[in-house]
C-alpha cells in the first residue's frame, strides 16, 4: 500500500524548516516523521537575494528531515512571503440559472469577481472567498441550494511578483524539491495557531518574521485582509549590535537569551556579559539597557501594525484581539507592549492544530512550517489516489457538460 507522505518548507529570511508526516486514510490525521531546521542567508525581507545560499540551505533541511524520518522528499508545500505580496478585496455578481444556486454558479460568481486588472509582472496565488449574498440577503457562507436570481460574492486576492516566486521555486527545485504549492506564509500560520471561535470573532494574526511582518485579519470566519511589513527580528539584532557594539552573531545571542520588548519586566539588578569587537575584552552591562534598544523598535513594529489595521478598516472587527507569532514573540514582555500599544487582548499562538508536534517545535516561529503542512493535506489526495484538484476539474467539466447539452 502506498504511503500518503507529506512534506512542508517554510523559506525564511533567518532559517529553513522542513517537515514530513504521514496523513492516514482519507487524508485524515497526520503522523510527524521527521523535520529539519538550518539558518539561512539567501533571503533579505523574504526575498531570495543569493540562490547559491538559498539551495544550499534548502538542501541541507530537506537532508536533515530525510533522516530523521527515513524517507525521501520530492514534493513540498512551499510557504511564500515578502514586501512583494499584495491582497485586496474584490466584488462579483451573476445571474442564477434555474432559480436555484448550484455549484456552477459559485464558481461563476467567484471568477467574474476575480476579474480585475492584474499587472502582468504578477500572479495570482490565492482567491479566498469572504461571504456570498442570494437575491441581497448577505451573510451567507454557502449558497449552494439556495433559491434565487441573483449571486453576489466577495472574495480577498493575493497576489505575488512572479520573478520573486519564479527564483523560491527555482531554488526549491535546485535544492531536490519541486513545489507542489505555493502558500502565503501568513495564512499557513493561521492554520496552525488560530482557534474556529477566534476566526469568527475577528482576529488578526501578526507574523514577527526575520524580515518582515506579516499581517492577516480574520472576520466571520473569512480572510478580510493581508499585509507585509518591511520591518521584523533582524531589525531588533541590527539595532542591538549598533548600540551596544558587538558582533551581529553576538547581539543575535543576547537579543533571543536577553533581549526583553520592555523593562517592565527587567529587575533592576540584572546584568548581562557582551562580548567585544576585534579582541576586546567582554563588558557587564545592565540588562534593562537591551530594553531601552529594543523597545522603540518593537513600537515602531506594532505601531505600523496598528496603522494598517485603522487603514484598511478592519481595526473595529477584531473583537478576539491579536495573535502573535515568529521568533520576535518570543521577547519577554512582547505581550504586556502589544497590549498596551492596541489596547486589545493579546496571545501568542503556537502550532497547537498539528498534533503530534515535536516539543522542540512546539514553538511562535514553527507556526508557518506546520501550517504548511496542514494545508498539504488539504490540497492532498483522495482516498483513491488521485489529486482533489483534478476531482475538481471533472466536476467542473461535468457541470459544463450539464449547461450546454
Amino acid at each position: 500500500m502506498m504511503r500518503n507522505l507529506l512534506s512542508a518548507l517554510d523559506i525564511g529570511t533567518s532559517k529553513i524548516c522542513a517537515l514530513v508526516a504521514e496523513a492516514g486514510e482519507n487524508g485524515s490525521g497526520l503522523a510527524m516523521l521527521g523535520y529539519g531546521v538550518v539558518p539561512c542567508a539567501g533571503l533579505r525581507k523574504g526575498v531570495v537575494v543569493n540562490i547559491d545560499a538559498t539551495v544550499e540551505s534548502i538542501r541541507e533541511a530537506v537532508v536533515e528531515a530525510e533522516k530523521s524520518a527515513g524517507v525521501k522528499i520530492s514534493t513540498a508545500t512551499v510557504g511564500i512571503a515578502g514586501s512583494h505580496i499584495r491582497g485586496f478585496n474584490s466584488h462579483g455578481i451573476v445571474a442564477v440559472r434555474g432559480g436555484e444556486v448550484g455549484p456552477r454558479d459559485v464558481e461563476r460568481v467567484i471568477d467574474a469577481a476575480r476579474a480585475v486588472a492584474i499587472p502582468l509582472d504578477r500572479q495570482v496565488l490565492h482567491v479566498l472567498p469572504q461571504q456570498f449574498a442570494v437575491d441581497e440577503q448577505e451573510g451567507v457562507h454557502d449558497p449552494v441550494g439556495m433559491a434565487g436570481v441573483r449571486l453576489e460574492a466577495r472574495i480577498h486576492i493575493v497576489t505575488a511578483a512572479q520573478s520573486y516566486a519564479q527564483n523560491l521555486m527555482k531554488c526549491c527545485e535546485r535544492g531536490g524539491v519541486s513545489p507542489s504549492a505555493l502558500v502565503l506564509e501568513p495564512l499557513a500560520s493561521a492554520e496552525a495557531a488560530l482557534f474556529p471561535e477566534e476566526r469568527e470573532l475577528g482576529v488578526a494574526l501578526v507574523d514577527i518574521g526575520g524580515g518582515t511582518t506579516d499581517i492577516i485579519v480574520f472576520h466571520a470566519g473569512a480572510v478580510m485582509h493581508t499585509a507585509v511589513l518591511p520591518l521584523g527580528g533582524n531589525h531588533l539584532t541590527g539595532d542591538l549590535a549598533a548600540g551596544l557594539r558587538t558582533a551581529l552573531a553576538d547581539a543575535e545571542r543576547l537579543k533571543t537569551d536577553y533581549g526583553v520588548a520592555t523593562n517592565v519586566v527587567v529587575g533592576r539588578d540584572e546584568m548581562v556579559s557582551v562580548p567585544g569587537v576585534g579582541g576586546r575584552e567582554p563588558r557587564i552591562i545592565a540588562r534593562r539597557l537591551l530594553g531601552e534598544i529594543l523597545e522603540p523598535r518593537m513600537e515602531e513594529i506594532f505601531a505600523m501594525v496598528q496603522r494598517e489595521l485603522i487603514r484598511s478598516g478592519v481595526a473595529e472587527a477584531l473583537a478576539s484581539g491579536l495573535v502573535l507569532v515568529g521568533g520576535s514573540s518570543l521577547l519577554e514582555g512582547t505581550q504586556e507592549l502589544a497590549e498596551r500599544v492596541f489596547n486589545l487582548p493579546v496571545r501568542r499562538g503556537l502550532p497547537v492544530n498539528l498534533q503530534g508536534m515535536p516539543e522542540d517545535l512546539m514553538k511562535p516561529m514553527f507556526a508557518t512550517a506546520a501550517g504548511l503542512l496542514l494545508t498539504a493535506r488539504s490540497n492532498g489526495r483522495s482516498a483513491g489516489g488521485r489529486p482533489k484538484r483534478w476531482i475538481k476539474l471533472r466536476s467542473r467539466v461535468s457541470e459544463w457538460v450539464r449547461d450546454f447539452f
